[in-house]
């Protein structure tokens, strides 16, 4: 499909729809190498950047975990990233940032009727497809939260073999529609986060129910590729993976694997 078949954000749009959230300015580039590297480099330059929401139509360089690459054709994607200001709460309760984020893009997706699942700690899969990619990156004292859902690319653009479009599922979303949603449910969350200063019981009940890897067997790959094998039995109050590893416990941040794949 061609770039001009492709509606354009309209961020004069996206503001009006968003007034009423913590999103205090909306833009939209053409292309950028990548959003979040754009926003954590206005943090260390020293630019108040809390609730700074930026898109891209096409990331040069997108990134995904362990500076794995993702590049999809423009517009075909949501490529967005926000800065979520931490005052007041923790850094232990950070690492539940990119789990909420997670969780309410399933949720987005799954009220368009998409069987959308978590992978922890930054997936979001339909089936065994990924649909969506959550970034999440410290700048001074902000997260920046970078995710990449796929909307209209076919098998014959996907940048990834495992990757799926909600047009490739039968979805035609409009883009717009998407982020307000997607930004209205940040906002949500994050006030609730806030007021518990990390996890408040809603978002840790309702992660752990939209999780695909908790009750599976899994093989966390750590640096210098040695394995942590056993059941994934939940996760704790700092958003990390528990896994019974032959009847030891075992606590895994999103920071010490690799990779983290069914056993």
């Amino acid at each position: 499909m061609a770039t001009s078949e492709r509606p354009a954000l309209d961020a004069h749009l996206l503001s009006s729809a968003i007034a009423d959230t913590e999103w205090r300015r909306v833009e939209v580039v053409e292309e950028t190498g990548s959003t979040n590297a754009d926003l954590t480099s206005r943090a260390a330059a020293g630019e108040d950047i809390g609730g700074a929401v930026l898109l891209a139509e096409y990331q040069s360089a997108g990134r995904g975990r362990h500076g794995r690459s993702w590049s999809a054709p423009a517009r075909s994607q949501i490529s967005m990233s926000v800065a979520v200001a931490t005052e007041g709460v923790p850094p232990v309760g950070w690492g539940w940032l990119p789990l909420l984020t997670g969780l309410v893009v399933s949720q987005t997706v799954r009220d368009l009727g998409v069987d959308a699942g978590l992978k922890w700690p930054n997936d979001v899969l339909v089936g065994d497809g990924k649909l969506a990619g959550i970034l999440a990156e410290v700048s001074a004292q902000v997260v920046v939260i970078g995710l990449g859902l796929n909307v209209s690319f076919d098998e014959t653009e996907r940048p990834d073999p495992n990757a799926v479009s909600l047009s490739m599922l039968g979805h035609h979303a409009d883009r717009n529609e998407l982020v307000s949603s997607l930004l209205q449910g940040l906002s949500a969350r994050l006030a609730h986060w806030r007021a518990a200063a990390g996890a408040d019981a809603d978002l840790a009940a309702d992660y752990r129910n939209a999780s695909t890897t908790i009750g599976t067997q899994v093989r966390a790959v750590l640096p210098g590729d040695s394995e942590i094998v056993g059941l994934a039995t939940g996760i704790d109050d700092a958003g990390r993976l528990l896994i019974d590893d032959a009847g030891t416990t075992v606590t895994v941040s999103a920071g010490d694997i690799t990779h983290l794949r069914q056993a």
